[in-house]
Order: C-alpha cells, then structure tokens, then sequence
C-alpha cells in the first residue's frame, strides 16, 4: 500500500462548476440562486443548494423548492473552456495530474518541496492562481492518500483548503458520516444504518467478514479498506477511461416503443462515435435505467469480439431492453444510459459487419464519421433521428 511520509496528493474540486461559470459570466447571477437545466437539473449555485436543489432533480421539483432560482440553459463550450484553462494551472502546478472530470483532479505534489514548498503552501497558490486566471473558486483537500484526500475536499466546500496530516488520518475520518466513503449510496447506507452503524468508526470497528456478510464481498472489503485509509492507488497521468457512456434524461412523459428505439439509437451512435475518435474497441455492453419511482436497474452483456461499430453495439442494447421491458411498462422510465466497457488493445480484432444492400455498417460508421468530422457533428445524423431532440451531449475529459 502506497502511503506518503507526508500529506502531498491534492483533490482539487471546482465549486458548483456549471453554475459557478454562469455566475462568472453574468454579474447579475451573482449571489442568486442559479439552477442550470430546466428540465433536469444539470447543476446548481450554493444559493440554491441551500434550498434543496440538486443535481439530477427534475425542473419541476428543483423550481417548488427554490421559486425564486434563475433558470439558464447550458453553455457547454464556456464550460470547457474554463476546464481546459483550470487543467493549464494544474499542469503548471506538477506534471503528476489524474482528471477525474472536466471540473476534478488528484494531483501529486510530493516531489516539489525544494521547489515550490510545502504542499499546503502549493495548494494556497494553486487555489489563489485558478481564481485571478481562470475566475473560478476552486477547493482543495490535503492528504497521503487519494481517497482521503477527496474526502477532505469534499468537507471542506464550498471555496475552502483542508490538510490532513499523516498521523491524524483516523482521528479526522473516524466521526464522518458513513456517506462519506466512496460507495456507499442509499441502499448501502440504509443497510448499515440497520447494524446501527452511522460513522465511519463504527465501520471501522466491525470485522471484514461481518461487512462481507450484509454488503457482499466485494463492497464489504472496500468499505474496510476504505474505513481504516488504505488506499493504494497512486496518482495516474494519462490514464484512459475503463468505459465510454452517455446517458439521457427523459421526463416523466411516456414514451412510445418508436421514440425509445430512436432515444437508445442516439445514445449508441454518441457512444461508439467517441469510441471510433479514441481508436477503442469494447465487449461489455451495459444498458442503465432509472425508473418512474426513482429505483435503478443495469443489465450488461458481453459481446464475442470486441467492436467500436455502432449495429453491434445497438443490437446488446435492444436486446437488454426488451429484456428489462418489464420492469418499464410498471414503473415508467426517467433517464436511460448506455456505456461500452471491457476494451480491447487498439490493434485487436473486431466484430466484422456483413455488407446489407450493398453498404455494410461498418461503411456507414465510417462515412457518418468522415462527415462530421469535415463539416461539424451536426452535419449528417441516422434517418430515424432526424427531427428529434438528441438531448444533452455533456462535457468530459478526452476518452
């Protein structure tokens, strides 16, 4: 297990992000409760936090619960830009950088003592730097590992700087709240609120096999990892995303069997588009739904070849669909995403496309992509899409 001498990964997390840049941007918003989205909320200005408004909250409920916020719609391009200028002042900070998000970042600074100082004193230009530059605050948490030190920014919000220092670990995290570990949802939580534990201490003081039993095994060992500091991941620069996703909101009005075929059309061709940019090739399949009554579900399947091609990929999806029909037809469904995993070195074989009327798909990929790429991503789209709303395409970091 890697555990520095001293206290020197950051967690360097933007504020509000979206909403932050709104507020930037317009000196009216300033000091207002902003909510950015309207049908779903894609983010929210601590103003409006404090009455209750997250992310992921549908329009409706976001604007019961803070009437007065100010609805805008977002503006994607401001926002990467404002990440590509904060990841200049992480670059320029030390070459040892792992994003997270286009708004989150570890860095590690333990090799900079002699240059730069402590990596409190790091952290203080850092924060002082991405506000004149950039004009966004950002928060910093302090720690010896990457777990705690998310952790640590994570208490520390909004626009603040908290160090734990090695030695002290324990005594900081033991009193938090057991949400604070990472993996512990709803469903987790309830279930170790019912052993009675609430604080990570107490998870801490349970034995690994008693963890296994409620949580299984693979949760109940990272919680007591994760509940005692041990954490081995070192920071990683140039690490590529395990998976490729995108994901739809889609209200609560119904939906016919047509426009949901055409919604999981434009997730997959979103999906296997980026996937064909960054020259991955995938097997696992993984279809995710949120339903009307706020329960999730994900089925995934796993394909013989590994494939970028867009039929392939769309054929997993309408059969874990039709699968998971069900469950849709009782409840209703909210949001619906798709993500590709489990991939394949560049060079590896792929799934061949059979030629049908005389075009084969992996043609069609590969003049859909030549097209955008010449002449922008809304030139040339599926027939079956034409006409619809291709929802919100986010920003993230390259794949």
């Amino acid at each position: 297990m890697f555990v520095s001498e001293y206290a020197s990964i950051l967690h360097a997390d933007l504020d509000a992000f979206f909403a932050s840049v709104e507020q930037r941007d317009d000196p009216r918003l300033r000091g207002r409760p902003v909510i950015v989205g309207g049908g779903v909320v894609l983010a929210a200005s601590y103003e409006a936090k404090a009455f209750g408004v997250r992310s992921a909250m549908s329009g409706y409920q976001a604007r019961r619960a803070c009437p007065g916020a100010i609805v805008v719609e977002p503006r994607f391009t401001a926002y990467t830009v404002a990440s590509k200028a904060v990841f200049k002042v992480f670059r320029d900070t030390t070459p040892l950088v792992e994003g997270l998000s286009i708004d989150e970042a570890f860095l590690d600074v333990g090799g900079l003592r002699r240059v730069s100082g402590t990596p409190r004193e790091i952290a203080v230009r850092l924060r002082s730097r991405v506000l004149a530059e950039v004009g966004l605050r950002i928060t910093v948490g302090i720690a010896g590992t990457k777990f705690l030190a998310k952790v640590a920014s994570a208490v520390a919000k909004p626009d603040g700087l908290l160090e734990v220092p090695v030695g002290d670990e324990l005594r900081f995290l033991h009193p938090l709240a057991v949400e604070r570990l990472w993996g512990v949802g709803k469903v987790t939580s309830a279930r170790l609120h019912a052993l009675g534990v609430h604080t990570v201490g107490q998870v801490a003081a349970l034995d690994e096999s008693t963890l296994i039993s409620v949580l299984g095994k693979g949760s109940g060992r990272h919680l007591h990892a994760l509940a005692h500091n041990r954490d081995p991941r070192r920071v990683q620069t140039g690490k590529r995303r395990s998976s490729i996703g995108a994901q739809r909101a889609l209200g609560r009005r119904g939906r016919t069997p047509a426009e949901l075929d055409a919604v999981l059309i434009g997730l997959v061709d979103r999906v296997t588009r980026r996937m064909r940019d960054a020259d991955r090739r995938g097997r696992t399949v993984v279809l995710r739904l949120r339903f009307g009554d706020f329960t999730r579900a994900a089925r995934s399947t796993t394909l013989p070849r590994p494939t970028d091609q867009t039929s392939a990929v769309l054929t997993a999806v309408r059969e874990l669909m039709t699968a998971a029909s069900p469950m849709v037809g009782a409840k209703g469904l909210t949001l619906v995403g798709i993500s590709v995993a489990n991939f394949a070195d560049a060079g590896a074989a792929q799934q061949l496309e059979l030629p049908f009327d005389g075009f084969s798909a992996t043609a069609v990929d590969s003049v859909l992509d030549e097209v955008r790429h010449r002449f922008g991503s809304g030139a040339m789209t599926r027939g079956v899409l034409l006409g619809r709303d291709p929802g919100l395409s986010m920003p993230m970091l390259p794949d």
